[in-house]
């Protein structure tokens, strides 16, 4: 059985889920987005993805700065939604609208709830060196990400995947999982279960301090925090190499096992190779982008703005 469905969505990672939704017929009564925003050299504004998708599919899009006023709860409800179907839209619900939909909203997670409950899930998993997570499918409620959770996939984190590469496998995971969330739910099938009390984890919104590359931390963890925030918004130390202080983002690096530091201060550069000393052992790095350029590899870097080793790559 179809339902009626209201989209709440804004990034890529929810393309997929509305995508899905449509092809497997429900009706998408009306799309909920951020409204455009100025991007690009012209700043013009641009819709987002989910926005883009909806005007293909010919949904009506809603872009209200706020759910909390009594109209944009009047209109929501004139949507006679069955259920609403939430994924990063990036507004919170008031309570009116949760309560809104006959069968209830529907929110997918990219984690495995409790763990990583709020905005960053993706990349906290991966800086804390996390071997696994997934996505979950969960009834909203007015807590966050407390919901009782329906259904879950999960996900091996491999030692040098990236936060991009995990967001595009959990963004095509998630998508199935929601249509076949959405496909129990019309039969009535759909069952919840309380999240346990023990192991709540926040991700915290990702801020510039996250960013600035800990080469005092252990190799190991140096390297989750690299890749944890690749390729956006990227780790960075800042060096002068002649042309006054900069700022270089570091996208890519491995964990030199048996490097030997000689003693160094963490962010000196041992060799050639661009090997860095870390707190413990040490990092190589494999692809740097500096500011305004294209990504290069680490030794063409290098080479090119003659940094020889001994040099100190600093994040502050």
């Amino acid at each position: 059985m179809s339902l009626r469905v209201v989209f709440m969505g804004t990034p890529d990672f929810a393309v997929p889920t509305l995508a899905e939704i449509v092809g497997q017929g429900h009706e998408v009564v009306a799309c909920y987005t951020r409204a455009p925003a100025p991007a690009g050299r012209g700043m013009a504004e641009r819709p987002s993805p989910v926005h883009k998708l909806a005007d293909g599919f010919g949904i009506p899009v809603l872009t209200p700065k706020s759910l909390r006023t009594q109209d944009a709860a009047e209109i929501f409800r004139s949507h006679g939604a069955d259920v609403a179907v939430v994924v990063a839209y990036g507004m919170i619900l008031p309570q009116a609208i949760l309560d809104a939909p006959e069968l209830g909203c529907l929110n997918l997670h990219a984690s495995l709830l409790p763990r990583w409950r709020g905005a960053a899930p993706i990349q906290r998993a991966i800086m804390a060196g996390d071997r696994e997570t997934g996505v979950a499918v969960m009834k909203m409620e007015a807590g966050l990400d407390t919901g009782p959770v329906a259904m879950v996939e999960r996900v091996a984190i491999s030692p040098d995947m990236n936060a991009g590469q995990l967001h595009d496998a959990l963004m095509g995971l998630g998508a199935d999982l929601m249509v076949r969330a959405l496909a129990a739910l019309s039969r009535g099938a759909l069952t919840f279960t309380p999240q346990p009390e023990e192991g709540v984890t926040y991700a915290a919104k990702i801020n510039a301090g996250d960013a600035e590359l800990g080469w005092s931390l252990p190799a190991r963890r140096a390297h989750d925090q690299v890749r944890g925030l690749a390729p956006f918004p990227g780790a960075f130390f800042r060096l002068d190499a002649g042309r006054g202080p900069e700022r270089v983002k570091v996208l890519e690096t491995r964990v030199v096992e048996d490097a030997e530091s000689g003693g160094a201060l963490p962010g000196t550069l041992l060799d050639g190779e661009g090997t860095v000393a870390c707190g413990q052992g040490a990092l190589r790095l494999v692809t740097v982008q500096r500011a305004g350029k294209a990504a290069m590899s680490a030794g063409e870097w290098l080479r090119g703005a003659r940094i020889a080793p001994g040099t100190r790559l600093v994040a502050d």
